[in-house]
């Protein structure tokens, strides 16, 4: 279930991201036919609009600024993307978008593995007290998270003794550790990357920009210029990706302690409370 949660998130990531590249494509094309349509308009309502009232004019021109704030700044994302060239800003691209598939996989699986541990520990102690092992058993087997698959490994192991169900829950504690840090690396990895990836756009538009100037001749500072600028999006794209990652891998970090150390008290807790049960037993 976790995994297709992840496989639905890239794919929906990936076909967001087609949409908006397409779009990017066909907006120069779709700009000129659209400018040609609004100065006709313009001019067959032109002689209408005279007679209106200045403050209508006014009020109208200020309700229609604030969608075209919004609207602009999202043409001049997608026209930063198409100069920084599609090579080096796809590969940007698909980093942030495996990046945050796995890190909201992550967080839904850590979310799900979340369980309040003071109710657990007092409904196992309530089911050792009336029915014994086997019914505090079948408490942790109905609930879900790391917790209480440790706690069954325990309850599972105390036949053979204390010793014994301590060590089964210690190493069981570690195997779960593990299934939290899971992809942990590919996040890391992607966080490392995405700036790589920039820098190599960087690198490789400089060397075009020195190109054109080799090619010129002359030294053109509004060449420079224009070549350094479109060899530095790749860059910043990719600071901003990794800065991205990192938000969601430190918070998930903070979730994985939070529940190892949850792990950890409650683990201590259980056998405290099996020694109890035997005494009494």
């Amino acid at each position: 279930m976790k995994k297709l949660f992840a496989i639905v998130a890239v794919f929906a990531m990936l076909g967001l991201s087609a949409l908006q590249y397409v779009n990017a494509q066909q907006e120069p094309a779709d700009q000129t036919t659209t400018e040609d349509t609004t100065a006709v308009a313009e001019e067959g309502t032109m002689d209408e609009t005279v007679a209106e009232a200045p403050a209508e004019e006014v009020s109208e021109e200020a309700a229609e600024e604030a969608p075209a704030s919004g609207g602009e700044l999202h043409k001049k994302i997608k026209a930063k993307f198409i100069e920084g060239g599609a090579e080096f800003m796809g590969a940007v691209l698909l980093t942030l978008i495996f990046g945050l598939a796995l890190a909201i996989e992550r967080i839904i699986y850590l979310n799900m593995a979340t369980t309040n541990t003071e109710k657990l520990l007092n409904q196992v102690e309530a089911a050792l007290e009336e029915g014994g092992i086997d019914a505090a058993k079948e408490i942790c087997r109905n609930t879900r998270g790391p917790v209480a698959s440790i706690f069954y490994q325990g309850l599972d192991r105390y036949d053979q003794g204390i010793e014994m169900a301590e060590k089964s829950v210690i190493a069981y504690g570690s195997v779960q550790m593990g299934l939290l840090e899971k992809n942990l690396s590919w996040i890391s990895l992607f966080i490392a990357i995405a700036p790589m990836l920039g820098f190599m756009g960087t690198v490789i538009g400089m060397i075009a920009a020195f190109d054109q100037i080799r090619i010129a001749g002359t030294v053109s500072a509004q060449l420079v210029a224009g070549g350094i600028q479109i060899a530095l999006i790749t860059t910043v794209s990719g600071l901003i990706v990794a800065v991205i990652l990192q938000i969601f891998y430190n918070y998930i970090l903070s979730k994985i302690d939070a529940l190892v150390n949850s792990m950890e008290d409650s683990s201590i807790s259980l056998i405290d409370m099996l020694v109890k049960y035997n005494v009494k037993k």
